[in-house]
C-alpha cells in the first residue's frame, strides 16, 4: 500500500457529511451576524493549532506546499486532527519527523518535567498558585532561570489573533438585533482583550433568540499534564425551538435526581444553582477544539465554578451532529456488536436522551469540595485524571438519572430497554475514539466495570448483550464509586481506576476488529456556512 493510500484509509474513518441548518427564516442582518461569527471562528481555528503544538503552523505551511498525492492526503488528515498525530491511534505521528505529541500541548515549556512544575507550584505562596493553575494562562521559561517559569495570560500570548477575533465580534454585535446576543458578543469581545471571562460567561448563560454562538477558551482536554488550561473553540449554531421546549422538563428534575444520587448524603448538593438551561441547536460551523478528530455531539459550559454556582451550566445539544453520528456510525455498529435479538431495540430517542442527560449530569454531583480542611475543586485535586473520570461520571450517572425519571413516570417505561441496549452499542462507538482520549477512556472504564458486574455479557458468537436483571445495580455501583472519588478528591484512587479499567480487553478488541469498515465518526462539510453572505466590511472613516 502506498503512503497516500494508507493516509486515505486513515481519513476514511471520518465519513464526509454535509452539515447545515435552515436559515431561511433569519433576517438579512442575522445572516450577516452568522457570517461574522464564521469568520471569527476561522481565527479561533488557527489559534487552537498553536495551542496544540508550537510547530503546528510551520508544519501546516510545509504540508500545503506539497501537491503530490501523498502530500494532499497528509494535509487532509492533518486538518482533521489539527496536528501531525492521529488522535484515533493513540496519537501516533503520521508526518515524518513529527515529535511525540506533547502531553502539555503548547501551554507549558516543551522540555518541562511535570514533577518540576509541581515542585515549583508548591514553592509559591499559596495566593500566587491560582494564577498558575488558571484556565487562561500559559507557562513559559523565565528569562532568569532561577525564577522558574513565567505566567503569561492568554490576552498577551495570543494578542494578535484575539484582537482580530474581538474586532469581528464587535462588528457582529453592531449588526445583531437580539439584545442578549448583542450583550454577549460585546462582553466576549472585551474578554478576549482583558482575559477576564466571567461577565461574558454570565451573558452567554442569558442568551435568547435564534442565534446561539459559543466562542472562547473552554475545554481542558488538550492539557493532558494537568487539565488546567483551556483550549479555544467555537460553535456557530441556531436554536431548534421546538426541540428545546420539549427538553425543558428535564431541568425541573435536577434537584430530585441530586437528592437521590447513590452516594453518601453528605456529598449531595442540597441546593443546586439556578435551573440549568438546555438548548437544542443545529450546527452551522465549528472550529478549534470544537472541530478536531471526533466531533462534539453536545457540551456543558461554562467551566468557571463561580458561574456554575450562581447560574448553573448550560447544556447545548447539537442535534444535526447527533443525527449524523447515529446514521453514519451507530446504526452499522449495532448490526455487528449487538446480539441479533437486541438489534431491534436500537433507538435514536434513547441515544439523544442519554446525550442530553449526560450533559445535565456534568452539573450534578461533587464540584467544590473540602480536602484536608482546604476548599478546592474536583478538577484541581484529580489533575490529569479529571477529564476521563468526569466523562465517565456523566455517562454512567446519566443512565442512573434516566432510570430514576422512568421510575417516576417522567419518562415512559418503553424507553427502558432501548436505553441500555443503545448505550451498549454506543459504548463501542465511543471506545473507538481511543483510550488516550477522555471520552474513550471513560467509556472503557464503564464497559469493563459493567462486564465485570455481569450487567453486560459476551455471547458465544462474540456479540454483546444486556443482562437486564443486573444492569441497574451495576450502573448505581459505578456512579457511587466515581462520585465518591470526586467528593473525596482522591487522586490516587482515580488514577488506579483508570489504570485498571481504562483499557481495551481482548473480547472488546475482537468486536472492535469487526468494525474496521464502519466509519468511526463524521467529517463535517459546512454547507450552510459556505452559502452565507460575504461579511460586510466596516466603512473607513471619511477623510476630512
Amino acid at each position: 500500500m502506498t503512503e497516500a493510500a494508507k493516509l486515505q484509509r486513515m481519513a476514511a474513518r471520518f465519513a464526509p457529511t454535509d452539515i447545515g441548518a435552515d436559515v431561511s427564516k433569519l433576517s438579512a442582518a442575522d445572516r450577516q451576524v452568522l457570517a461574522k461569527l464564521v469568520e471569527a471562528s476561522k481565527i479561533i481555528d488557527g489559534l487552537f493549532l498553536r495551542q496544540v503544538w508550537a510547530g503546528n503552523e510551520a508544519m501546516l505551511l510545509d504540508l500545503a506546499r506539497d501537491q503530490s498525492p501523498e502530500g494532499r492526503a497528509r494535509l487532509h488528515y492533518f486538518l482533521i486532527n489539527k496536528g501531525p498525530w492521529s488522535r484515533l491511534d493513540h496519537n501516533e505521528p503520521f508526518v515524518p519527523d513529527a515529535p511525540p505529541k506533547p502531553a502539555g500541548a503548547n501551554y507549558y515549556p516543551p522540555a518541562m518535567a511535570k514533577a518540576d512544575l509541581e515542585k515549583w507550584i508548591q514553592s509559591l505562596p499559596e495566593n500566587a498558585r491560582p494564577r498558575v493553575t488558571n484556565f487562561f494562562t500559559v507557562l513559559r521559561n523565565a528569562t532568569n532561570a532561577a525564577n522558574g517559569f513565567s505566567v503569561v495570560p492568554y490576552n498577551i500570548e495570543y494578542q494578535g489573533e484575539l484582537a482580530r477575533a474581538s474586532a469581528l465580534l464587535r462588528e457582529a454585535a453592531a449588526l445583531a438585533t437580539e439584545p442578549t446576543l448583542k450583550t454577549f458578543l460585546e462582553k466576549r469581545a472585551d474578554a478576549f482583550l482583558t482575559n477576564d471571562y466571567y461577565e461574558s460567561d454570565v451573558a452567554w448563560m442569558e442568551l435568547k433568540g435564534a442565534i446561539e454562538p459559543t466562542i472562547g477558551p473552554y475545554e481542558v482536554y488538550e492539557d493532558e499534564l494537568f487539565n488546567y488550561k483551556a483550549a479555544f473553540e467555537s460553535y456557530v449554531t441556531i436554536q431548534d425551538e421546538a426541540e428545546t421546549a420539549k427538553l425543558q422538563k428535564f431541568a425541573a428534575e435536577l434537584q430530585d435526581i441530586e437528592d437521590h444520587l447513590p452516594i453518601d448524603p453528605k456529598y449531595r448538593n442540597p441546593k443546586l444553582g439556578g435551573l440549568a438551561p438546555i438548548v437544542v441547536v443545529n450546527e452551522i460551523y465549528a472550529a478549534g477544539d470544537g472541530n478536531r478528530g471526533v466531533q462534539t455531539a453536545a457540551f456543558n459550559l461554562p467551566n468557571d465554578e463561580r458561574v456554575i454556582r450562581e447560574k448553573g451550566a448550560k447544556r447545548v445539544m447539537l442535534k444535526n451532529i447527533q443525527d449524523a453520528k447515529f446514521a453514519k456510525t451507530l446504526t452499522p455498529i449495532s448490526k455487528i456488536v449487538l446480539a441479533a435479538a437486541d438489534q431491534k431495540d436500537l433507538s435514536f430517542d434513547a441515544f439523544f436522551t442519554h446525550i442530553v442527560v449526560h450533559e445535565l449530569m456534568h452539573g450534578l454531583g461533587p464540584h467544590s469540595i473540602t480536602v484536608g480542611g482546604r476548599q478546592t475543586t474536583v478538577r484541581q485535586e484529580l489533575k490529569e485524571t479529571y477529564s476521563f473520570i468526569e466523562e465517565a461520571k456523566a455517562d454512567i450517572s446519566g443512565l442512573f438519572a434516566i432510570q430514576h425519571m422512568i421510575d417516576k413516570s417522567v419518562l415512559p417505561k418503553t424507553l427502558e430497554r432501548p436505553l441500555y441496549t443503545t448505550y451498549l452499542a454506543s459504548a463501542f462507538r465511543s471506545i473507538r475514539f481511543g483510550v488516550n482520549e477522555a471520552h474513550g477512556k471513560g467509556i472503557a472504564v464503564q464497559l469493563n466495570y459493567l462486564i465485570d458486574a455481569g450487567a453486560f455479557t459476551v455471547q458465544p458468537d462474540g456479540t454483546f448483550a444486556v443482562t437486564f436483571a443486573k444492569v441497574k445495580d451495576g450502573v448505581a455501583g459505578l456512579t457511587r464509586e466515581i462520585m465518591t472519588i470526586q467528593a473525596e478528591g482522591d487522586y490516587a484512587r482515580s488514577k488506579a481506576l483508570g489504570e485498571r479499567l481504562g483499557v481495551v480487553r481482548p473480547a472488546v478488541q475482537k468486536a472492535l476488529d469487526g468494525l474496521k469498515a464502519v466509519p468511526v465518526d463524521i467529517e463535517p462539510r459546512y454547507t450552510t456556512a459556505a452559502q452565507l453572505p460575504a461579511p460586510a466590511r466596516p466603512r473607513p472613516a471619511a477623510k476630512r
